[in-house]
């Protein structure tokens, strides 16, 4: 019995205790899809962490999303670097220098314990990070199961409301309340619109306006930025920023996309009011660079130009990580590597050599274009008694760790992964992490 016969039934609740954990769900109006592909899609067995590892989690992703924006702060040093090391295409490139290296606001970065205890770090999401109604929702829907727990995402809803009026401060130089915000997603995909219900509840319960809309729904209005014809003080854009940009294909291989123009009118209407603090903008389009995980390869490629503490980071918890353009692919272990595109997420672009046959590989690696893709140093995350790997998403807000949201897969993370709400056992209050906040009006690159 491999692990995906057993990972199907590793839920432990019964017909009866989740048929009434999916009515709690969809009378939230937040989250309607208790199933996917015909089975559970949430967990109600809670992960569980000591307040030790769950402060272990926090400090390596505090720590490593400054490892990040220190590679972030060296390539706006280096600017040739857009060029000679990331092949940024031109819009990509124009994104990334109007940003003047802003990048954060919300991440995720996925986190995995090792059978010693360790910690490894296979990606951040910088760009558009998802799952915030799951990791906020489930806990809340199950927390009263499990008194004795604490619920570490409690006060998530009010650090995001923080973020944005922090945001809106940055760029208007006053208080957000009663502003306007629109939230910017692709319309015609549904697979995140309980983050989109959930952000509109939080920010309506705030005081503020919302608005919902596409890029093409963008335009300018008496000097401001509008949605539907209505001016907005602040934007939360969950349209990923390869999408913004031109879209060309990872795979040699592959057919062209049928929309691969650049968003020119929106994007620039955007880049133009975000530059002159017209309009405050949620994550940054500087995530451009730090979502491409070519970032990762620079990390590792550039470690002795950092600072001590982002390079020891980088060595505790991001496996090492290199161009496929700068390995001689043929001398590469399967079983010891893993293929990631540039651009992919979610399980998307993702080949775990030990967990495909030589074939798959020898293809994968022969119609990669060298130059999208890196390869890092696979690691055997620990396993659960149901063989269930637990990637622990850590999200930072501004900075600072705000919540976890634990996802369960036999093998890569991907869209049937199980949801779980995650809680602390009480003991000793979580230690102080040290890291710092990034700070939303971070000083701008001339």
């Amino acid at each position: 019995m491999d692990s995906s016969d057993r990972i199907s039934d590793f839920n432990p609740a019964s017909d009866t205790a989740y048929a009434e954990f999916a009515r709690d769900l969809v009378a939230s109006n937040i989250l309607g899809d208790p199933w996917i592909y015909g089975r559970e899609r949430f967990r109600l067995e809670p992960a569980v962490l000591s307040a030790g590892r769950y402060a272990a989690l926090c400090s390596a992703a505090e720590s490593l999303a400054l490892a990040f924006d220190e590679a972030a702060r060296l390539v706006a040093a280096r600017p040739e670097l857009l060029e000679s090391f990331y092949g940024l295409t031109p819009y990509q490139k124009l994104m990334w220098l109007r940003s003047e290296c802003r990048w954060h606001g919300i991440a995720r970065l996925d986190l995995f314990v090792l059978p010693d205890g360790s910690i490894r770090c296979c990606e951040m999401n910088s760009d558009t990070p998802s799952g915030e109604a799951e990791t906020v929702l489930l806990n809340r829907l199950r927390h009263r199961h499990h008194p004795g727990l604490i619920d570490p995402n409690a006060s998530f809803e009010h650090r995001f409301v923080e973020l944005v009026g922090a945001f809106l401060r940055a760029a208007h130089g006053r208080d957000g309340a009663g502003a306007t915000i629109a939230i910017v997603y692709p319309t015609d995909l549904p697979e995140d619109l309980s983050m989109i219900a959930i952000y509109r509840e939080w920010l309506e319960s705030a005081g503020y306006s919302v608005t919902l809309g596409s890029p093409l729904n963008l335009s300018s209005r008496d000097g401001r930025v509008a949605l539907f014809g209505r001016p907005v003080d602040g934007i939360i854009r969950h349209y990923k920023t390869d999408w913004w940009g031109e879209r060309i294909p990872a795979w040699s291989d592959e057919d062209d996309y049928a929309d691969p123009d650049p968003l020119d009118e929106p994007l620039r209407l955007l880049l133009d009011a975000d530059a002159d603090g017209r309009v405050a903008l949620i994550n940054p389009f500087g995530s451009v660079l730090t979502q491409n995980k070519l970032t990762m390869a620079l990390l590792w490629e550039h470690i002795d130009e950092l600072s001590p503490a982002a390079a020891a980071a980088v060595r505790a918890w991001l496996p090492e990580t290199r161009r496929l353009v700068d390995i001689d692919a043929s001398t590469l272990e399967r079983t010891e590597w893993v293929l990631k595109s540039d651009y992919g997420c979610e399980g998307d672009e993702v080949i775990i050599g030990a967990a495909v046959t030589d074939d798959i590989w020898r293809l994968s690696l022969e119609r990669a274009i060298p130059g999208r893709w890196i390869v890092q140093r696979y690691f055997e995350a620990e396993r659960e008694a149901d063989l269930a790997i637990a990637n622990y998403g850590v999200y930072l807000l501004g900075g600072l760790a705000a919540g976890i949201y634990t996802r369960y897969s036999p093998t890569a993370t991907d869209a049937t992964a199980l949801s779980a709400p995650t809680f602390i056992a009480p003991g000793d209050p979580a230690s102080e992490t040290g890291a710092q906040a990034l700070s939303i009006d971070q000083p701008r690159q001339r």
